[in-house]
């Protein structure tokens, strides 16, 4: 990719020695998390986003020129490059210019066309189309030719113009003026299907129909709505321009004069235009819409599965877990400050049983024995009730309760990484657990759940699937390698997304613990059977050792900078322990006499922010969310109720809020401020604790409307 740095410089609006740089890093292993971090200096400061800008355009001019070889190898073989052709092709700069040149010599399957010219009629065609006869008539009575299926002047002139449509559908130049008009002012009409009533979630997409607006400003979760819509055959979708327009545009370019051969061009450039062009741009436009919409809701998804995973984590408490249920009752375990399970049992405060005493004496008791320090209950079913049963217990002081989020804990508890951590305990008990630990550490635990099955996401199975998993992984990997992972308690799968390992080699370094007992330095990594030397360089910096042999082991200092950080110390007559205690030590150190070929002012810098908070975890402290404690079920809701909650989702449209029960409401984009917002990711936050009035509560299909307008 390194040959489209000047291209990708210039659409990325970087220099072009940094998408060289850049390109050139990936192209030798180095991942973006790395290259971001650790090769500032080489990019000129590139961060992540700008990284990821310049090898996407990389990627997709790459693309274009494995088309254009495709095309030339083809065209070549076939004995059918002209030079004329070959200058066209090879100035082509993207994927629908060259379709366009390829498009009339792509081998077709038999069409309208193919037929007449096999009739004999492209002769004819081509006296029309240069308009060579005053009397087309007569012209094509000498094509007339009864063995050949032509039995009149008039089916000869219906073949030519057949042969003329699909000219003209193929000329570049009407492509692209007809694909221009689509751009400009494309509209799409969406209307209901005969039978869109029978089916069983109709009311769900009947209110988009008979309805249409401009293609190019319809908002992505609208567009995916609609498309989705069309796929369960209760909408009809299409996509339409002003055919008039059309013909004028196209008429331009293949009407001469005005005679008989230029009557019958007319009519064989609204066949065209009808028959060929415009269902082809259509489908190209819905395509680019398709397109559109995912990027945009891949986009929502990736930025709240960041949020999700980078949410304040509560740190090494002693933690009792609870997943609440009614009728099964409430699977409660015991962990330690590690995650590690102590203990398990079941309680059943709740109807059927309403052993509500027998509970808060069990509960009260465990908490005592197992010295915990904080309680995460499920927002599940019975999730409010069982906070409500918490809250009547005396709990010790410093105890605090915490409302977590379910969603996934289900798919984990089913998947085969719950079955290997705990294969004797049942799925009850590890989603138990997994609530418990995502109270404590929210990264560590949601990266063993298929970042879909979270439950952040915008239409998140209508988008193109490839694309989701590719921005979500890169997400993971981006929150695992900016918090960093402590390499003697990480788990396969948190240490499977620090950068340069993936599975095979996080496995490795797991099975090398246990055999081996806590790495005591980062060095010793080395000694991970297939970690080799560049594995290293990547992972290293991001692998965190407590009171480890080197005090910048628990550091983001990389290995490679420890000399640097020496020569300081060595030149302040202290030891590095010294340096990472001291701030009036550090401040005595200039900066510029330690600047070096390949470490310059940008890692310097981040070498002194880390030294002045070794290890230090970017994520905010988690804080307690206290519900209204007279709401608890959406009947209890009131118009004009002002309340506390904790966003939960944000889409394109608008932000969910969790006010307390089981339904969440939604805080449509014209609610979210005073003034216009256009994008509600730039005012709420997943897990933000915000204050809503409820404005509109429809019991039946369980829906709230909140406001967060004037509410401070």
């Amino acid at each position: 990719m390194i040959q489209f740095a000047e291209k990708a410089a210039r659409q990325a609006a970087v220099e072009k020695w940094q998408a060289a740089a850049t390109l050139q890093l990936l192209a030798e292993g180095a991942t973006i998390p790395f290259i971001s971090r650790y090769r500032k200096e080489k990019t000129g400061n590139l961060d992540e986003v700008q990284i990821m800008h310049v090898r996407d355009i990389a990627k997709k001019l790459e693309a274009v020129e494995e088309r254009r070889e495709a095309i030339l190898q083809n065209l070549s073989e076939r004995e059918l490059l002209t030079p004329e052709l070959k200058q066209g092709i090879m100035t082509a700069e993207i994927l629908s210019e060259l379709e366009d040149i390829y498009l009339p010599f792509r081998q077709k399957r038999k069409t309208r066309a193919s037929v007449a010219k096999e009739k004999g009629l492209e002769g004819l065609a081509k006296i029309i189309m240069a308009e060579n006869t005053d009397n087309p008539d007569r012209s094509a009575q000498s094509f007339v030719d009864p063995a050949k299926g032509v039995n009149n002047v008039e089916e000869a002139i219906e073949g030519a113009m057949d042969i003329i449509a699909e000219w003209i559908s193929e000329s570049r130049t009407a492509r692209a003026k007809i694909r221009n008009l689509y751009s400009r002012e494309a509209v799409i009409a969406v209307t209901a299907t005969k039978n869109a009533a029978e089916h069983a979630e109709a009311e769900k997409y009947l209110h988009y129909a008979d309805k249409t607006e401009q293609l190019r400003n319809a908002p992505s979760h609208r567009l995916l709505a609609i498309f989705r819509g069309e796929t369960e055959k209760v909408l009809k979708v299409a996509v339409n321009v002003p055919e008039d327009k059309a013909l004028q545009l196209i008429s331009q370019s293949f009407l001469k004069g005005n005679n008989a051969c230029s009557e019958i061009k007319e009519r064989a450039i609204r066949d065209a235009f009808k028959r060929l062009l415009a269902p082809s741009i259509e489908t190209e436009m819905r395509a680019e819409a398709k397109e559109r919409a995912d990027v945009e809701a891949i986009r929502v998804f990736s930025d709240n599965l960041r949020q999700l995973l980078l949410a304040p984590p509560l740190g090494e408490k002693r933690t009792l877990g609870i997943d609440p249920g009614f009728r099964t009752g409430c699977k409660i375990v015991c962990l330690d400050n590690q995650g590690n399970l102590l203990h398990n049992e079941t309680i059943f405060p709740h109807a059927p049983q309403n052993e509500w005493a027998k509970a808060k004496a069990k509960i009260y008791s465990l908490i005592g024995s197992y010295k915990i320090e904080a309680i995460a209950i499920g927002n599940g079913t019975a999730g409010r009730e069982t906070e409500n049963l918490i809250r009547q217990i005396a709990l010790p002081p410093g105890v605090k309760v915490f409302v977590v989020s379910e969603n996934g804990a289900s798919i984990y508890s089913a998947s085969a990484v719950a079955r290997e951590e705990f294969p004797e305990y049942d799925v009850t008990v590890r989603g138990s657990v997994s609530i418990g630990r995502r109270l404590m550490d929210p990264l560590a635990e949601l990266v063993k759940i298929d970042p879909k099955s979270i439950g952040v996401g915008q239409y998140q199975h209508d988008v193109d699937q490839k694309l989701l998993k590719e921005s979500l992984d890169e997400v993971v990997m981006s929150c695992v390698n900016s918090v960093g992972v402590d390499v003697n308690t990480a788990s396969p799968q948190l240490l499977s997304y620090v950068s340069g390992l993936g599975p095979s080699l996080a496995a490795n370094i797991v099975e090398y613990r246990k055999k081996n007992g806590p790495f005591t330095s980062r060095k010793k990594l080395l000694k991970v059977p297939r970690l080799g030397e560049k594995a290293f360089e990547q992972c290293a910096g991001f692998m965190k050792i407590r009171d480890g042999e080197n005090p910048l082991d628990s550091s983001a200092v990389h290995p490679e900078a420890y000399p640097v950080v020496e020569r300081m110390a060595k030149s302040l007559k202290c030891t590095l322990h010294d340096l990472l205690q001291n701030g009036e030590l550090r401040r005595k150190i200039k900066l510029e006499d330690y600047v070096s070929g390949d470490i310059g002012m940008p890692t310097l810098t981040d070498i002194m922010s880390e030294l002045e908070k070794p290890g230090r975890d970017p994520r905010k402290q988690a804080k307690v969310m206290e519900f209204d404690k007279n709401v608890r079920t959406i009947s209890d809701l009131q118009v004009g109720m002002e309340l506390m909650g904790i966003v939960t989702n944000v889409t394109a449209f608008g932000a969910f809020v969790d006010v307390g029960i089981k339904e969440n409401g939604l805080v449509h984009i014209s609610q979210i401020a005073d003034a216009f917002v256009s994008d509600p990711s730039e005012f709420v936050k997943l897990h933000q604790h915000v204050k809503v009035k409820v404005l509109e509560i429809d019991i039946p299909k369980k829906r709230i409307s909140l406001s967060m307008k004037g509410m401070s």
